[in-house]
């Protein structure tokens, strides 16, 4: 009896020490990620004037998929040396025509 006894609070006590490991893990990815954006905001606040950063963050929120790209193509060139001043806005819209696909006008004709 004794012996199931201290089997079982080893066990429990293993189950603990994963739960307390994959917590931790957890916890530190969620530290990179934030890390990681926190870097990601300071180089984007370089290469871009207020305005295209103002419009930057209402692309992020209508369509995050289309600003995150843009977002890293953006690091890219700024890391590789290719960017000679800040970005503005009207630069930003033009890279934004190219990434962003023109919407289809439907037009039904009656006879």
């Amino acid at each position: 009896m004794d012996e199931e006894l201290e089997e079982l609070k080893r066990k429990k006590l293993q189950e603990l020490q994963q739960q307390t490991a994959m917590q931790e893990s957890l916890d530190e990815q969620e530290a990179q990620k934030k890390q990681f954006e926190e870097q990601k905001k300071a180089v984007l606040r370089q290469i871009l004037t207020n305005p295209a950063r103002e419009r930057l963050a209402r692309i992020k929120m209508a369509r995050p998929e289309v600003a995150g790209a843009i977002e890293n193509q953006l690091i890219m060139v700024a890391q590789s040396g290719q960017l000679k001043n800040k970005i503005n806005d009207e630069q930003l819209r033009a890279l934004l025509q190219k990434v962003i696909p023109k919407k289809r006008d439907i037009k039904i004709k009656r006879r």
